[in-house]
């Protein structure tokens, strides 16, 4: 039976790094570019995401939480290099591009149609940064068809893979072809230098997909278990006529409520849901692409960072500051519970796994201590050569007194 769909989006992302002492100025670059509105949290109508995150971790996400109404119009009014130069002290900075009318994608014939609802660029102030885009697919409620675009769209910038697929051909009303999307990312992400050397996929979006499948595939008559090859292929981001052998490639499972089934890989995350359960289609998808989604994003953050740590702890001439930045990173987001809610623990939990972080940190901690004693034992040895050094002295001294007193 073919599933259909009642409601779907995914948010393709795009890591990316910025050299440290270049992020104020490419926060400058996002301000002074009129189609980057700075994001604006604030409490009475971001309740649910104020409620979701422990103190510590809103306050390193979302800084405009604890601003007043006056302090962010005060901000606004401020020439752009100062703002800039403001900005690039709080640790996390969210930029919307302004989408003056749906970026609408268009398909020949048989091809896909869908829609860009938003952009965002989620910038930490230690240069690692994130380009978001949501799309969702119009004119259709075939699964099919949300499995090959979700299947090709995050190969969109592999330009020669397109063609592979010749069953989804993918274009827009604002990008003639995939140059020109390309060419809108390179402007937003830039340099790949920087992101190549901590070994990040540029070719390939990180994927984050909602799905709600209608009631009738997954009901009190018709359980998951039915249906569960394909949630497989959704979760391992493979196209509709795929014959992989799934036991080999599948994504980790969690379910907190019947009618829905999270997905978790290193290609990213989905959740896919029925509507039988009517939370599906109304609060879930919220959630999901708030709480959850941010929660995926600071996880990823981690996993990042400490890749770039362990690059800096491999230079000599780095080593000074990337323990300072080591110690600063396990105070200010490692030992933090990010959320008390019951099941954004449970995700953090999952993600943290998945993506190896206490593996990562682990190591790059042995090759601290490792360094740190080293440091102490070259600071003692210093010591005690300069305390020979004043004992020899003082020695000599003592000696050349005690031959003018027997003179």
């Amino acid at each position: 039976m073919e599933l259909k769909t009642n409601y779907q989006y995914t948010y393709f992302i795009h890591p990316f790094v910025v050299e440290e002492n270049k992020y104020q100025k490419y926060l400058l670059s996002l301000i002074k570019d009129k189609r980057f509105k700075m994001k604006v949290f604030q409490k009475n109508k971001d309740i649910d995401l104020y409620n979701y995150f422990s103190p510590k971790t809103r306050e390193y996400l979302f800084s405009s939480f604890s601003h007043s109404g006056a302090k962010l119009e005060k901000l606004e009014e401020l020439p752009d290099d100062t703002k800039s130069a403001i900005l690039s002290k709080y640790p996390c900075t969210i930029f919307e591009y302004e989408l003056k009318e749906d970026i609408q994608g268009k398909a020949e014939e048989k091809g896909i149609f869908f829609k860009v609802r938003k952009i965002e660029v989620i910038c930490f102030n230690t240069g690692i940064c994130f380009f978001t885009m949501k799309t969702n697919i119009e004119e259709s409620n075939s699964f099919s068809d949300l499995l090959n675009f979700n299947y090709k769209f995050r190969e969109i910038k592999q330009e020669n893979t397109l063609n592979n697929y010749d069953k989804i051909y993918l274009q827009t009303s604002t990008f003639d072809d995939v140059n020109k999307l390309t060419e809108f990312i390179k402007s937003i992400t830039g340099s790949e230098i920087e992101t190549m050397k901590l070994d990040i996929d540029t070719q390939i979006f990180l994927t984050y997909s909602y799905v709600c499948i209608d009631r009738e595939a997954w009901n009190v008559n018709k359980n998951f278990e039915d249906i569960e090859y394909n949630f497989n292929k959704y979760a391992n981001f493979l196209p509709a006529d795929n014959s992989v052998d799934l036991d080999k490639n599948s994504a980790t499972q969690f379910s907190e409520w019947k009618y829905a089934r999270f997905g978790f890989s290193k290609q990213g995350v989905v959740l896919f849901t029925s509507s039988s359960d009517i939370n599906n289609f109304t609060d879930l998808p919220d959630k999901f692409e708030n709480e959850y989604f941010y929660t995926y994003i600071l996880n990823l953050y981690k996993k990042i960072y400490l890749k770039k740590l362990e690059v800096e702890f491999k230079k000599a001439s780095n080593l000074k500051k990337a323990r300072k930045k080591f110690i600063e990173f396990t105070r200010n987001i490692w030992i933090l519970d990010v959320t008390e809610n019951e099941v954004g623990s449970k995700i953090n939990y999952i993600l943290g796994k998945n993506f190896e972080l206490d593996r990562l940190y682990s190591e790059i901690k042995i090759k601290y201590d490792v360094l740190y004693k080293e440091s102490n034992i070259e600071k003692n040895s210093r010591i005690m050569l300069a305390v020979a050094v004043i004992l020899v002295i003082s020695l000599i001294f003592n000696v050349l007194n005690y031959i003018e007193i027997i003179k």
